[in-house]
């Protein structure tokens, strides 16, 4: 149910009464009797422990298009959302005070032309009173990502946002009174890390910095300080104490070698833009002819361009054989506000295939790259806009691969499914629409390799399996590998390996020129011969 056992048993070992737990129980149970009035099919999306009387639950509705927060005590308090599309980010656990009178939260604010962003919200309750106030710390253009930390003393507020642009990651911290000023603590250090993630110690006197690009990643100590004798904390900065990790080794490992360039593109399409990431080889010349690799995501909400560094078997494909890497994000994918996020509503996979093929046409009409070498490749929600990209004669795309493949939206996770399609009655169509089945005589000319492992638990073999059959059924061109006994997140360094492996063997083969390949097969017929 809402509460474990183990909770409450954790609560007593604090020193909380079993009456006051009782007490407790009762409010869980007003809160629960308090939602059940509004929706009879909910889910509970978090729990957390507010102070040792105050319990704090988020309720969403089964289409996840409302939400409310409650506060269970004595007094329930309660902020309400609701949505147009879906709500998103449900799983966010809010940050309390100690004394559990203030509250802070991120939800989405309308912010102008592209719908709304997620900005902190503070909710301060007064003492012995069912009143509280709610307040918009931040406010812009732009997605709080993470709230890290509330310092009671500073009564300063810690977050990470895309305020200084929506690839990339910095540490910002807000005034909770006044006129709510905030500052960027983290953007002194752009040169050489434009994405970054960490945690404050528990007296908020450290900050443990993980930057994860653009650069080569490293780990820092660093502390919070005021700069000068400012009465305020307009001038606070970040000074580093310890270097933990500097990956040096990595460094000069790489300078040692011929790494990819990395270039950032937009294309302005109507009223949206596409933010797209090139991969151009070592030694790059705008007058040979390059394969070109579309890396697919397009998960809602999800981003794929971003300021951090990388290195894959993609990596391989570029640096040892020439390819050109692509990858896009366009309708449906996050940090770039809730009217581009929501377009895909009940339409899964048609306008992210659009902004996929939008972005392999910008690349296609450069001179330098070979438009009779294209492949794609994409896993899990990823690998379902990677098989509707490659299918039909007119799709540039000439050889695919995906992993765990989502072919039939009825048989993933329910909550998923329904956030983005709604329920399954009394109108299928959407589900129709979006299964890959259905589609199965479009795989006729091309390479498709489906790869799957058997005891995947977040996309059943099941997939797979009945695709194939549709695939078989209409004579189909497709190559299946599968992995025995794996689960969804390969654990195994061998099969990780192999998998690697495979993929770049795959693409290799797709992207060998055509003459090479004939010299080669009269190699082995000579060789035969002899």
């Amino acid at each position: 149910m809402l509460l474990s056992h183990q909770t409450f048993s954790a609560r007593n070992l604090n020193g909380t009464s079993l009456s006051t737990l009782s007490n407790i129980f009762v409010s869980v149970i007003v809160c629960f009797c308090f939602f059940s009035v509004f929706v009879s099919e909910y889910y509970v999306t978090m729990v957390r422990w507010a102070t040792t009387t105050k319990l704090a639950i988020n309720w969403l509705n089964r289409a996840q298009n409302i939400s409310i927060l409650t506060l269970c005590e004595a007094t329930t308090g309660k902020h309400e959302d609701e949505s147009e599309g879906w709500l998103h980010r449900q799983n966010e656990k809010p940050l309390f005070s100690r004394d559990g009178l203030k509250l802070f939260f991120t939800r989405a604010i309308p912010q102008g032309g592209r719908g709304k962003f997620f900005h902190i919200s503070m909710s301060i309750s007064q003492p012995n009173t069912s009143t509280d106030t709610l307040q918009s710390i931040t406010s812009g253009d732009w997605d709080v990502t993470q709230v890290l930390a509330y310092n009671e003393d500073s009564q300063l507020i810690y977050f990470l946002s895309t305020e200084d642009g929506p690839k990339r990651r910095h540490l910002y911290s807000a005034d909770t009174f006044g006129s709510f000023n905030r500052r960027c603590l983290s953007c002194a250090l752009s040169d050489s890390c434009d994405y970054i993630s960490g945690s404050f110690s528990h007296n908020m006197s450290f900050f443990l910095l993980n930057c994860k690009g653009r650069d080569i990643p490293f780990v820092a100590v660093y502390k919070t300080q005021r700069d000068g004798d400012s009465e305020t904390q307009d001038r606070e900065s970040i000074a580093e104490v310890h270097n933990l990790e500097s990956n040096d080794n990595l460094r000069l490992t790489l300078d040692s070698m011929q790494m990819p360039t990395v270039e950032y593109k937009e294309i302005n399409i109507d009223d949206y833009t596409l933010s797209m990431q090139i991969l151009k080889p070592a030694g790059f010349v705008d007058t040979s002819h390059y394969p070109v690799l579309l890396l697919v995501d397009g998960t809602p909400g999800g981003q794929t361009v971003a300021e951090q560094f990388h290195l894959d078997w993609a990596t391989v494909l570029v640096s040892s054989f020439g390819a050109i890497v692509v990858r896009c994000d366009g309708r449906g994918s996050g940090f770039q506000g809730t009217n581009l996020l929501h377009r895909i509503q009940n339409k899964l996979g048609l306008y992210e295939e659009q902004d996929q093929k939008a972005a392999l046409n910008f690349v296609l009409k450069e001179s330098y790259v070979d438009k009779t070498r294209v492949g794609a490749f994409g896993k899990v929600y990823g690998g379902f806009v990677t098989s509707r990209l490659v299918r039909g004669d007119e799709s540039p795309v000439k050889c695919a691969a995906v992993l765990s493949p989502i072919t039939d939206f009825e048989l993933y996770a329910s909550a998923f499914s329904e956030r983005y399609l709604g329920l399954p009655k009394p109108d299928p169509r959407a589900y129709t629409m979006a299964n890959l089945a259905h589609k199965a005589s479009q795989f006729m000319d091309k390479k498709f390799l489906i790869i799957h492992p058997t005891a995947d638990e977040k996309v059943h073999f099941q997939h797979a399996a009945k695709f194939i059959s549709q695939l078989i059924n209409e004579k189909a061109n497709y190559t299946l590998q599968i992995y025995p006994d794996e689960g969804h997140f390969i654990h195994s360094e061998a099969t990780q390996q192999h998998l690697s492996q495979s993929l770049v063997n795959f693409f290799e083969e797709c992207f060998r020129l055509p003459e090479r390949v004939f010299e080669e097969a009269l190699e082995e017929e000579s060789e035969d011969e002899g």
